[in-house]
């Protein structure tokens, strides 16, 4: 530790308190697994940055299993070193903030990719009231081979732009490995991505609740290992669009649904009073039958993104929603009951006409299509009204509330003096109940 004073967490029966008492200003994080070519080098500069720019803060290696000796390395130079045991980039990164000191944070890769000495940027950005301040290589410069150029050309601009365009933010670098945050601001998120994902789960998670975001312009360098990174790029790109889609039930749910809905509507209205020729193509019934499937199909599909608002908001995964809260206000389950039992009636009406018109009918094709016109859209009718049934009862039993539901807190486990030992930090969490809530979310629609 450097900088104006180190002080230290008052520690009773293993278990920190009294954090607010006992904070230094910043805490340096590095995640490392077997990083001894590098993060020698990254904790001295990090080290450079607190003792010149009298910070008061600290360096802080969370350990993720490394073998080659990384930890003692880590110490040597000057850091305070915790071991997570759990394994992943989320999970290191989760121990580390848990662990941290500081009330500001900054994490960064410890491969030398990103330059430990010149936080300044940053650290004003943090003491001048931003929630995140993320860095964003695409300004700040890449240098020749710091980055592959599938990352560089495709991969990073296309999920940042997934990014922007799913939660309406405007980070430019979604996967930037050095950003800065308020330690009690990121904790107020509930954290839980354990692999690669986790950088984006910080983005979406502070604009989804109404944090500030700002961005400083940060330079990319070769990283220093000899050996591959553990980056994996089909796998965690795959797991950053992933997470992006399951945390925005309207791009994966709703959009899709409602362009369901509004094709096979208009197909069916098109085709419902007879064929149409479309050059040598012909719509008829067998059209009129896919439309109605689609119109069914999107019709789940909003369904989905409903109910996944109202679970995601009552777990704490996602902010409420002003768009849904007024639309269960409406739709209630009497009005909702009622709609449904109309909708069926109306179908099973329909199917009924269509059954004495086919008896009562001449035996030809042209008839048979005419009767098909009636039932195919009464039988999707039904089918809906029965969706709408299920769902009204569904988003009723969704929207119980357990009483005097208390999320476990938090705590840090610990074994003697922090300064220059080995202390194990508690493991990212798995379930929504382990996390520390958000206060006060920013609703969103």
């Amino acid at each position: 530790m450097a900088g104006k004073g180190v002080r230290r967490p008052v520690v009773t029966d293993g278990y920190e308190s009294d954090w607010s008492a006992n904070t230094l200003e910043l805490s340096i994080l590095m995640p490392c697994l077997n990083e001894a070519e590098t993060i020698s080098t990254c904790v001295r500069k990090a080290m450079s940055f607190l003792n010149i720019n009298g910070v008061d803060g600290e360096v802080l290696v969370a350990d993720n299993g490394s073998s080659d000796g990384s930890q003692k390395l880590a110490e040597v130079a000057g850091a305070r070193v915790i071991e997570v045991r759990e394994r992943g980039y989320g999970s290191a990164l989760l121990g580390g903030i848990r662990a941290a000191y500081g009330r500001f944070i900054i994490m960064g890769d410890a491969d030398d990719s990103y330059d430990m000495a010149a936080l300044m940027p940053f650290l004003d950005r943090l003491r001048g009231g931003a929630d995140l301040v993320m860095g964003n290589r695409f300004q700040g410069g890449i240098a020749p081979s710091a980055m592959p150029r599938l990352h560089r050309y495709v991969g990073n601009p296309a999920l940042s732009f997934v990014g922007r365009k799913f939660f309406h933010c405007s980070v430019g670098d979604f996967h930037c490995g050095l950003r800065g945050f308020k330690r009690d601001s990121v904790l107020r998120l509930g954290l839980q991505a354990t692999g690669m994902e986790f950088a984006s789960e910080i983005i979406v998670k502070a604009t989804l609740y109404g944090q500030r975001i700002e961005e400083v312009p940060t330079r990319l360098f070769p990283d220093g290992r000899s050996r591959p990174p553990h980056l994996r790029s089909w796998r965690d790109g795959w797991r950053h669009l992933r997470f992006l889609l399951i945390y925005s039930p309207r791009w994966l749910f709703f959009y899709p649904g409602l362009a369901m809905i509004a094709i096979g509507t208009a197909i069916d209205l098109l085709v419902l009073p007879g064929p149409i020729a479309i050059g040598n193509v012909v719509l008829g019934v067998d059209t009129l039958a896919g439309a109605a499937a689609m119109v069914i199909i999107g019709v789940q599909a909003v369904l989905f993104a409903i109910f996944t608002h109202v679970y995601a908001a009552n777990e704490g995964f996602l902010p409420s929603s002003k768009t849904v809260g007024r639309l269960l206000r409406v739709w209630t389950l009497e009005r909702g009951l009622a709609g449904g039992a109309a909708l069926g009636l109306a179908g099973l009406a329909g199917t009924i006409l269509g059954f004495f018109q086919w008896s009562a009918g001449p035996a030809s094709h042209g008839h048979y299509d005419n009767v098909w016109r009636l039932v195919l859209p009464s039988v999707a009718a039904m089918v809906i009204s029965f969706q709408l049934l299920l769902g009204t009862f569904f988003l009723s039993i969704l929207s119980i509330r357990r009483s005097g539901h208390e999320p476990g807190s938090t705590r840090i486990a610990r074994q003697g003096p922090a300064g220059g030992h080995v202390v194990p930090a508690q493991a990212a969490p798995t379930a929504a109940g382990t996390a520390i809530p958000p206060t006060e979310p920013a609703a969103r629609t």
